[in-house]
Protein backbone atom coordinates (compact mmCIF):
# COMPACT_ATOMS: atom_id res chain seq x y z
CA UNK A 1 0.00 0.00 0.00
CA UNK A 2 1.25 3.48 -0.88
CA UNK A 3 2.09 5.78 2.03
CA UNK A 4 -0.42 8.59 2.68
CA UNK A 5 0.29 11.83 0.86
CA UNK A 6 -0.38 15.18 2.47
CA UNK A 7 0.06 18.87 1.70
CA UNK A 8 3.33 19.21 3.61
CA UNK A 9 4.97 16.06 2.22
CA UNK A 10 8.67 16.66 1.62
CA UNK A 11 10.24 17.17 -1.80
CA UNK A 12 12.55 14.24 -1.08
CA UNK A 13 9.51 11.94 -0.90
CA UNK A 14 8.22 12.94 -4.33
CA UNK A 15 10.24 10.50 -6.52
CA UNK A 16 9.09 7.35 -4.71
CA UNK A 17 5.50 8.57 -4.47
CA UNK A 18 5.46 9.46 -8.17
CA UNK A 19 6.96 6.09 -9.09
CA UNK A 20 4.12 4.36 -7.26
CA UNK A 21 1.49 6.44 -9.09
CA UNK A 22 3.14 5.80 -12.45
CA UNK A 23 3.37 2.08 -11.71
CA UNK A 24 -0.34 1.98 -10.88
CA UNK A 25 -1.27 3.94 -13.99
CA UNK A 26 0.88 1.83 -16.32
CA UNK A 27 -0.49 -1.38 -14.81
CA UNK A 28 -4.10 -0.31 -15.26
CA UNK A 29 -3.40 0.95 -18.79
CA UNK A 30 -1.79 -2.35 -19.75
CA UNK A 31 -4.85 -4.18 -18.44
CA UNK A 32 -7.16 -1.86 -20.37
CA UNK A 33 -5.35 -1.70 -23.70
CA UNK A 34 -2.83 -4.55 -23.85
CA UNK A 35 -5.47 -6.92 -25.22
CA UNK A 36 -5.66 -4.96 -28.50
CA UNK A 37 -2.64 -6.77 -29.91
CA UNK A 38 0.63 -8.26 -28.65
CA UNK A 39 2.46 -5.40 -30.39
CA UNK A 40 0.54 -2.89 -28.28
CA UNK A 41 1.31 -4.89 -25.15
CA UNK A 42 5.01 -4.84 -26.08
CA UNK A 43 4.92 -1.09 -26.64
CA UNK A 44 3.32 -0.53 -23.23
CA UNK A 45 5.90 -2.84 -21.65
CA UNK A 46 8.80 -0.95 -23.25
CA UNK A 47 7.27 2.36 -22.21
CA UNK A 48 6.84 1.02 -18.69
CA UNK A 49 10.48 -0.01 -18.48
CA UNK A 50 11.62 3.29 -19.94
CA UNK A 51 9.67 5.29 -17.37
CA UNK A 52 10.28 3.18 -14.27
CA UNK A 53 13.95 2.23 -14.84
CA UNK A 54 15.54 5.42 -13.59
CA UNK A 55 14.84 9.11 -13.82
CA UNK A 56 15.19 11.81 -11.19
CA UNK A 57 11.49 12.88 -11.26
CA UNK A 58 12.69 16.47 -11.46
CA UNK A 59 9.52 17.88 -13.01
CA UNK A 60 7.03 16.44 -10.50
CA UNK A 61 9.37 17.49 -7.70
CA UNK A 62 9.37 21.09 -8.88
CA UNK A 63 5.62 20.94 -9.39
CA UNK A 64 5.24 19.83 -5.77
CA UNK A 65 7.54 22.66 -4.74
CA UNK A 66 5.16 24.97 -6.60
CA UNK A 67 2.24 23.52 -4.66
CA UNK A 68 3.89 24.07 -1.31
CA UNK A 69 5.25 27.52 -2.16
CA UNK A 70 1.89 28.49 -3.63
CA UNK A 71 0.08 27.49 -0.46
CA UNK A 72 1.78 30.42 1.27
CA UNK A 73 0.00 32.81 -1.12
CA UNK A 74 -3.25 31.12 -2.09
CA UNK A 75 -6.39 33.00 -2.98
CA UNK A 76 -8.65 32.41 0.05
CA UNK A 77 -11.57 31.67 -2.29
CA UNK A 78 -9.66 29.02 -4.26
CA UNK A 79 -10.93 25.45 -4.03
CA UNK A 80 -7.98 23.32 -2.98
CA UNK A 81 -7.58 19.87 -4.54
CA UNK A 82 -6.92 16.88 -2.31
CA UNK A 83 -3.24 16.12 -1.79
CA UNK A 84 -3.67 12.69 -3.41
CA UNK A 85 -5.18 14.25 -6.55
CA UNK A 86 -2.33 16.74 -6.73
CA UNK A 87 0.20 13.90 -6.57
CA UNK A 88 -1.49 12.09 -9.44
CA UNK A 89 -1.65 15.29 -11.50
CA UNK A 90 2.03 16.14 -11.12
CA UNK A 91 3.02 12.51 -11.81
CA UNK A 92 1.59 12.99 -15.31
CA UNK A 93 4.55 15.25 -16.10
CA UNK A 94 6.71 12.13 -16.35
CA UNK A 95 4.77 10.96 -19.40
CA UNK A 96 5.65 14.19 -21.20
CA UNK A 97 9.25 13.64 -20.15
CA UNK A 98 9.14 10.08 -21.48
CA UNK A 99 7.83 11.30 -24.83
CA UNK A 100 10.51 13.99 -25.03
CA UNK A 101 13.33 11.59 -24.20
CA UNK A 102 12.16 8.79 -26.49
CA UNK A 103 11.92 11.19 -29.42
CA UNK A 104 15.15 12.94 -28.43
CA UNK A 105 17.01 9.62 -28.47
CA UNK A 106 15.74 8.98 -32.00
CA UNK A 107 16.80 12.43 -33.16
CA UNK A 108 20.24 12.01 -31.57
CA UNK A 109 20.57 8.38 -32.74
CA UNK A 110 21.45 7.42 -29.16
CA UNK A 111 21.90 3.76 -28.27
CA UNK A 112 21.51 4.00 -24.50
CA UNK A 113 19.58 5.98 -21.92
CA UNK A 114 20.23 5.62 -18.17
CA UNK A 115 22.44 2.63 -18.91
CA UNK A 116 19.68 0.77 -20.81
CA UNK A 117 18.92 0.48 -24.55
CA UNK A 118 16.90 3.39 -25.87
CA UNK A 119 13.31 2.69 -26.88
CA UNK A 120 14.02 2.59 -30.61
CA UNK A 121 16.91 0.18 -30.06
CA UNK A 122 14.66 -2.04 -27.93
CA UNK A 123 12.07 -2.23 -30.70
CA UNK A 124 14.84 -2.78 -33.25
CA UNK A 125 16.17 -5.70 -31.19
CA UNK A 126 12.68 -7.21 -31.05
CA UNK A 127 12.50 -7.08 -34.86
CA UNK A 128 15.91 -8.74 -35.28
CA UNK A 129 15.20 -11.45 -32.70
CA UNK A 130 12.01 -12.42 -34.54
CA UNK A 131 13.56 -12.18 -38.04
CA UNK A 132 10.67 -10.02 -39.24
CA UNK A 133 10.37 -8.47 -42.69
CA UNK A 134 11.86 -5.13 -43.63
CA UNK A 135 14.37 -2.93 -41.90
CA UNK A 136 14.81 -3.56 -38.18
CA UNK A 137 16.17 -0.05 -37.73
CA UNK A 138 13.18 1.56 -39.44
CA UNK A 139 10.82 -0.59 -37.40
CA UNK A 140 12.52 0.46 -34.19
CA UNK A 141 12.28 4.16 -35.02
CA UNK A 142 8.67 3.88 -36.17
CA UNK A 143 7.47 2.07 -33.06
CA UNK A 144 9.43 4.34 -30.73
CA UNK A 145 7.84 7.43 -32.30
CA UNK A 146 4.43 5.92 -31.64
CA UNK A 147 5.46 4.90 -28.13
CA UNK A 148 6.43 8.50 -27.43
CA UNK A 149 3.12 9.69 -28.85
CA UNK A 150 1.33 7.27 -26.53
CA UNK A 151 3.18 8.73 -23.54
CA UNK A 152 2.21 12.26 -24.61
CA UNK A 153 -1.43 11.18 -24.83
CA UNK A 154 -1.35 9.49 -21.44
CA UNK A 155 0.08 12.62 -19.84
CA UNK A 156 -3.17 14.43 -20.64
CA UNK A 157 -5.26 11.44 -19.60
CA UNK A 158 -3.54 11.11 -16.24
CA UNK A 159 -3.62 14.84 -15.53
CA UNK A 160 -7.27 15.29 -16.48
CA UNK A 161 -8.27 12.11 -14.65
CA UNK A 162 -6.53 12.99 -11.39
CA UNK A 163 -9.74 14.01 -9.66
CA UNK A 164 -8.96 17.72 -9.54
CA UNK A 165 -11.78 20.24 -9.02
CA UNK A 166 -12.95 21.89 -12.23
CA UNK A 167 -11.70 25.25 -10.95
CA UNK A 168 -8.18 23.87 -10.43
CA UNK A 169 -8.13 22.41 -13.94
CA UNK A 170 -9.34 25.70 -15.39
CA UNK A 171 -6.68 27.84 -13.72
CA UNK A 172 -3.90 25.34 -14.52
CA UNK A 173 -4.77 24.45 -18.10
CA UNK A 174 -3.06 27.51 -19.71
CA UNK A 175 0.26 26.60 -18.08
CA UNK A 176 -0.14 22.92 -19.02
CA UNK A 177 -0.91 23.79 -22.65
CA UNK A 178 1.96 26.26 -22.88
CA UNK A 179 4.42 23.76 -21.42
CA UNK A 180 3.53 21.08 -23.97
CA UNK A 181 3.99 23.46 -26.89
CA UNK A 182 7.17 25.00 -25.48
CA UNK A 183 8.99 21.70 -25.12
CA UNK A 184 8.17 20.72 -28.71
CA UNK A 185 9.08 24.19 -29.97
CA UNK A 186 12.37 23.90 -28.12
CA UNK A 187 13.03 20.55 -29.77
CA UNK A 188 12.20 21.99 -33.20
CA UNK A 189 14.62 24.84 -32.54
CA UNK A 190 17.28 22.39 -31.33
CA UNK A 191 17.04 20.32 -34.51
CA UNK A 192 17.10 23.45 -36.69
CA UNK A 193 20.14 24.89 -34.92
CA UNK A 194 22.01 21.61 -35.29
CA UNK A 195 21.13 21.40 -38.98
CA UNK A 196 21.98 24.99 -39.89
CA UNK A 197 25.17 24.85 -37.86
CA UNK A 198 24.45 28.01 -35.90
CA UNK A 199 27.33 28.93 -33.62
CA UNK A 200 25.41 31.81 -32.05
CA UNK A 201 25.23 31.55 -28.27
CA UNK A 202 21.87 33.35 -28.41
CA UNK A 203 20.45 30.41 -30.39
CA UNK A 204 21.79 27.77 -28.01
CA UNK A 205 20.44 29.74 -25.05
CA UNK A 206 17.02 29.91 -26.71
CA UNK A 207 17.06 26.14 -27.01
CA UNK A 208 17.85 25.93 -23.29
CA UNK A 209 15.01 28.31 -22.45
CA UNK A 210 12.29 26.43 -24.29
CA UNK A 211 13.50 22.85 -24.44
CA UNK A 212 14.60 22.62 -20.82
CA UNK A 213 14.24 25.62 -18.50
CA UNK A 214 10.57 26.21 -19.20
CA UNK A 215 9.28 22.66 -19.18
CA UNK A 216 11.69 21.23 -16.62
CA UNK A 217 11.43 23.83 -13.89
CA UNK A 218 9.55 27.06 -14.66
CA UNK A 219 6.29 25.54 -15.90
CA UNK A 220 6.18 22.73 -13.31
CA UNK A 221 6.55 25.36 -10.57
CA UNK A 222 3.84 27.38 -12.33
CA UNK A 223 1.55 24.36 -12.62
CA UNK A 224 1.97 23.40 -8.98
CA UNK A 225 1.25 26.92 -7.76
CA UNK A 226 -1.72 27.33 -10.11
CA UNK A 227 -3.23 24.05 -8.92
CA UNK A 228 -3.61 25.48 -5.42
CA UNK A 229 -4.72 28.93 -6.58
CA UNK A 230 -1.57 30.96 -5.89
CA UNK A 231 -1.70 34.65 -6.78
CA UNK A 232 -0.14 36.03 -9.95
CA UNK A 233 2.79 37.68 -8.16
CA UNK A 234 3.81 34.36 -6.61
CA UNK A 235 3.48 32.52 -9.92
CA UNK A 236 5.61 35.12 -11.71
CA UNK A 237 8.24 34.90 -8.97
CA UNK A 238 8.33 31.11 -9.19
CA UNK A 239 8.61 31.20 -12.97
CA UNK A 240 11.60 33.53 -12.72
CA UNK A 241 13.24 31.27 -10.17
CA UNK A 242 12.44 28.29 -12.36
CA UNK A 243 13.99 29.90 -15.42
CA UNK A 244 17.29 30.45 -13.62
CA UNK A 245 17.37 26.95 -12.13
CA UNK A 246 16.43 25.44 -15.50
CA UNK A 247 19.13 27.31 -17.40
CA UNK A 248 21.78 26.28 -14.86
CA UNK A 249 20.44 22.69 -14.90
CA UNK A 250 20.78 22.41 -18.68
CA UNK A 251 24.18 24.08 -18.78
CA UNK A 252 25.31 21.49 -16.24
CA UNK A 253 23.83 18.78 -18.46
CA UNK A 254 25.80 20.16 -21.41
CA UNK A 255 28.99 19.99 -19.36
CA UNK A 256 28.22 16.39 -18.41
CA UNK A 257 27.46 15.54 -22.04
CA UNK A 258 31.12 16.24 -22.80
CA UNK A 259 33.00 15.71 -19.54
CA UNK A 260 30.68 13.41 -17.56
CA UNK A 261 31.59 9.93 -16.35
CA UNK A 262 29.60 7.36 -18.38
CA UNK A 263 29.37 5.11 -15.31
CA UNK A 264 27.50 7.91 -13.55
CA UNK A 265 25.56 9.56 -16.38
CA UNK A 266 24.55 6.37 -18.20
CA UNK A 267 25.54 7.98 -21.52
CA UNK A 268 28.64 7.20 -23.62
CA UNK A 269 31.61 9.52 -23.09
CA UNK A 270 31.51 12.52 -25.40
CA UNK A 271 28.09 11.61 -26.76
CA UNK A 272 27.20 15.26 -27.41
CA UNK A 273 30.39 15.73 -29.42
CA UNK A 274 29.71 12.74 -31.66
CA UNK A 275 26.14 13.91 -32.25
CA UNK A 276 27.35 17.39 -33.19
CA UNK A 277 25.20 19.27 -30.69
CA UNK A 278 25.69 23.04 -30.84
CA UNK A 279 25.38 23.65 -27.13
CA UNK A 280 26.37 26.87 -25.40
CA UNK A 281 29.55 25.10 -24.26
CA UNK A 282 30.43 24.23 -27.85
CA UNK A 283 29.52 27.65 -29.20
CA UNK A 284 31.70 29.36 -26.61
CA UNK A 285 34.59 27.11 -27.69
CA UNK A 286 33.98 27.81 -31.38
CA UNK A 287 34.12 31.55 -30.72
CA UNK A 288 37.78 31.28 -29.66
CA UNK A 289 40.33 33.58 -31.25
CA UNK A 290 42.40 30.48 -32.03
CA UNK A 291 41.02 29.83 -35.51
CA UNK A 292 43.02 26.62 -35.94
CA UNK A 293 41.54 25.16 -32.75
CA UNK A 294 38.03 26.21 -33.80
CA UNK A 295 38.55 24.54 -37.19
CA UNK A 296 39.66 21.26 -35.58
CA UNK A 297 36.72 21.31 -33.19
CA UNK A 298 34.27 22.13 -35.96
CA UNK A 299 35.62 19.25 -38.08
CA UNK A 300 35.24 16.76 -35.23
CA UNK A 301 31.70 17.67 -34.23
CA UNK A 302 29.20 15.12 -35.49
CA UNK A 303 31.93 12.65 -36.46
CA UNK A 304 31.24 9.27 -34.78
CA UNK A 305 34.94 8.41 -35.17
CA UNK A 306 36.27 11.68 -33.79
CA UNK A 307 38.98 11.70 -31.14
CA UNK A 308 36.84 12.72 -28.18
CA UNK A 309 39.80 13.38 -25.87
CA UNK A 310 41.30 15.79 -28.40
CA UNK A 311 38.01 17.66 -28.75
CA UNK A 312 37.69 17.89 -24.97
CA UNK A 313 41.19 19.35 -24.75
CA UNK A 314 40.34 21.99 -27.32
CA UNK A 315 37.25 23.00 -25.36
CA UNK A 316 39.23 23.29 -22.12
CA UNK A 317 42.04 25.23 -23.79
CA UNK A 318 39.57 27.81 -25.10
CA UNK A 319 38.23 28.38 -21.59
CA UNK A 320 34.69 27.53 -22.72
CA UNK A 321 34.11 25.12 -19.85
CA UNK A 322 34.98 27.80 -17.29
CA UNK A 323 32.71 30.32 -19.02
CA UNK A 324 29.85 27.85 -18.71
CA UNK A 325 30.69 27.21 -15.05
CA UNK A 326 30.53 30.96 -14.45
CA UNK A 327 27.15 31.12 -16.17
CA UNK A 328 25.86 28.21 -14.07
CA UNK A 329 26.99 30.01 -10.92
CA UNK A 330 25.29 33.24 -12.02
CA UNK A 331 21.90 31.61 -12.66
CA UNK A 332 21.95 29.24 -9.69
CA UNK A 333 23.00 31.98 -7.27
CA UNK A 334 20.29 34.32 -8.54
CA UNK A 335 17.66 31.60 -8.16
CA UNK A 336 18.74 30.60 -4.66
CA UNK A 337 18.90 34.23 -3.53
CA UNK A 338 15.37 34.79 -4.86
CA UNK A 339 14.11 31.70 -3.03
CA UNK A 340 15.52 32.91 0.27
CA UNK A 341 14.15 36.41 -0.31
CA UNK A 342 10.63 35.16 -1.05
CA UNK A 343 7.97 34.98 1.61
CA UNK A 344 7.50 31.21 1.44
CA UNK A 345 7.06 28.79 4.32
CA UNK A 346 10.54 28.22 5.83
CA UNK A 347 10.48 24.47 5.17
CA UNK A 348 9.79 24.77 1.44
CA UNK A 349 12.25 27.66 1.19
CA UNK A 350 15.04 25.46 2.51
CA UNK A 351 14.00 22.40 0.50
CA UNK A 352 13.69 24.29 -2.78
CA UNK A 353 17.03 26.06 -2.30
CA UNK A 354 18.72 22.73 -1.52
CA UNK A 355 17.17 21.14 -4.61
CA UNK A 356 18.37 23.99 -6.81
CA UNK A 357 21.88 23.61 -5.42
CA UNK A 358 21.87 19.84 -5.91
CA UNK A 359 20.67 19.87 -9.51
CA UNK A 360 22.95 22.63 -10.73
CA UNK A 361 26.09 21.15 -9.16
CA UNK A 362 25.43 17.49 -9.90
CA UNK A 363 27.63 14.86 -11.57
CA UNK A 364 24.77 12.65 -12.85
Amino acid sequence: MNAPWHMNSSLRDVPDAVNARLDDYLTSSAEEFGHINPAVDTAIDILRGFILNGGKRVRPTFAWAGVRAGLSHTNPDAELPAASSLLTAISALEFIQACALIHDDIIDASDTRRGHPTAHRSFEAEHRENSWHGSAEHYGVSQAILCGDLAFSWADDMFNGAGLPASALERTRPAWRAMRTEVIAGQILDVAVEANGSEDVADSMSVITYKTASYTVARPLHIGAALVGADRQTIDLLRGIGHDIGVAFQLRDDQLGVFGDPAVTGKPAGDDLRSGKRTTLINYALSTNDSAAATRLRAGLGDPNANVDELKSIIVDTGADQRVENLIAKHSTRAIDAIHSADFDPDITNELAALAEKLTHRSF
